[in-house]
């Protein structure tokens, strides 16, 4: 990240980081853009004085959110007095939950959406290609429920409210959760 004084014309580049850490992701409106990992990086165009340059990575290239996160982003922007804001998708390299920060995953706990994590990711990559993957009980022992905390929980989609989740159903307390998949 790169540090810049202010201008007389133009807010710091952490001023614009600080603003589009209150940007909500459309689908998780409980965490930022910037603590999903999505804004990637900001700048002030070398051509025009007063563009901010703000490069997004999708969570994945056909995320239907894409358009509104930018849209979302450019107002927050502008509205704050920045003249002319210029989104940058950036595809390489992909997006990847490693890029969530932990104020994102203590969030997506908190709002009932298990996070992921690095053994969920090892477990996803040992059914994946297997039927199980299709949701028909999977068993998941790393992956905690996040209402009672419970790892006695199956996978009963591979798909839950948002592409990026999956649907869980914990053997406990007999709720239904997503769980954020490792990308």
């Amino acid at each position: 990240m790169v540090t810049e004084r202010a201008s007389p014309n133009r807010p710091s580049i952490d001023e614009l980081w600080s603003w589009l850490a209150e940007v909500p992701d459309p689908e998780i409106p409980v965490v930022s853009v910037v603590d999903l990992g999505i804004v990637r990086d900001i700048a002030w165009s070398s051509q025009d004085a007063e563009t901010a340059i703000i490069t997004v990575t999708p969570t994945y290239s056909g995320c239907p959110a894409t358009d509104v996160i930018g849209q979302m982003i450019q107002e927050e922007l502008l509205k704050r007095g920045v003249k002319r804001v210029h989104l940058r998708v950036q595809l390489s390299p992909a997006w990847t939950t490693q890029w969530l920060t932990d104020k994102a995953r203590q969030k997506l706990q908190e709002y009932g959406i298990a996070p992921p994590t690095e053994e969920t990711a090892a477990e996803g990559d040992a059914l994946s290609g297997s039927l199980v993957t299709l949701g028909q009980g999977a068993h998941t022992p790393s992956l905690a429920c996040p209402r009672c905390g419970s790892t006695n929980n199956e996978m009963i989609s591979r798909f839950g409210s948002t592409p990026c989740k999956s649907l869980h159903r914990c053997l406990d307390c007999l709720e239904p959760f997503d769980h954020f998949k490792c990308h």
